[in-house]
């Protein structure tokens, strides 16, 4: 039985690998986002949803996994691997998230919350043992000069990973998308250094608060997502609630977690 937070984001975290990327209707933007069923094994963030099995961990068992599926063959020696910004939130921001979620079911009474919360600045890409130290330590170096900065993340948006194997309700964020584009540029400089796949183009930056199992954009989507818009709307200080400030950047490598602290 799959605990009912997490799974696992791109999106974040977990047993197995996926990524979410987004598959909003007719908007073209895709989304990064993992998300994940996992066991807790480090300080948080210990899941992020999509994270694949820790590196020893080679048995495959769908079964396990809610049924999800690993978007790539875990090999020994082989490390999961996610830039993102972790995300601390306010007790009001899980009573809105309890409101949404509870709304959401009346359409898809899968869906479980996230326990977890990030923004994604890469894809979940598969890193040699041996290639993780360098790997940090260039991104050490390119993160270096950046300030600490808000976005505001506002917008409900319904997101699907690639294979279409999972759905996700995200935050969209409607400011600070440039300083984060700014950020994926030297994420991705890191990544072609290493022969690794970038972020998606055109990114649509959001925070995931909620995945099933399959794909349900069609019954989020509509009627479900105008009134989880409403209830962002109306909540009290949500203009507040939904400013974040990121203060570091995070990377999780198999069971290992590097923070890269803004200035």
């Amino acid at each position: 039985a799959m605990r009912a937070a997490l799974v696992g984001y791109s999106s974040s975290e977990e047993e197995e690998e996926e990524e979410e990327d987004g598959g909003r209707r007719g908007g073209g933007a895709q989304g990064p986002s993992l998300a994940s069923a996992g066991r807790p094994r480090l300080p948080p963030p210990a899941n992020l949803p999509g994270d694949p099995e820790p590196e020893e961990a080679v048995s495959d068992d769908s079964s396990r996994h809610g049924g999800r599926v690993r978007g790539f063959p875990h090999e020994r020696g082989s490390w999961a691997t996610h830039v993102y910004l972790p995300c601390t939130v306010q007790e009001e921001f899980l009573e809105l998230l309890e409101l949404l979620v509870s709304r959401a079911r009346a359409y898809v009474a899968s869906l479980a919350a996230m326990e977890e919360f990030h923004l994604s600045l890469s894809q979940c890409v598969v890193l040699r043992y041996h290639w993780i130290d360098p790997f940090v330590r260039s991104l050490k170096e390119r993160l270096a000069p950046f300030h600490r900065f808000f976005c505001v993340a506002d917008q409900v948006k319904v997101y699907t990973n690639q294979n279409k194997t999972r759905t996700f309700i995200g935050l969209e964020v409607s400011a600070g998308h440039f300083q984060l584009v700014d950020l994926v540029s030297e994420v991705d400089r890191v990544l072609e250094e290493f022969d690794l796949p970038t972020f998606y183009k055109d990114p649509s930056f959001h925070i995931s608060l909620a995945w099933c199992v399959g794909d349900m954009s069609g019954r989020l989507e509509g009627q479900c997502l105008r009134e989880l818009q409403d209830i962002v709307d109306g909540f009290e200080d949500s203009a507040l609630l939904l400013r974040i400030q990121w203060e570091q950047i995070r990377c999780k490598s198999g069971n290992k977690y590097f923070s890269f602290p803004l200035r």
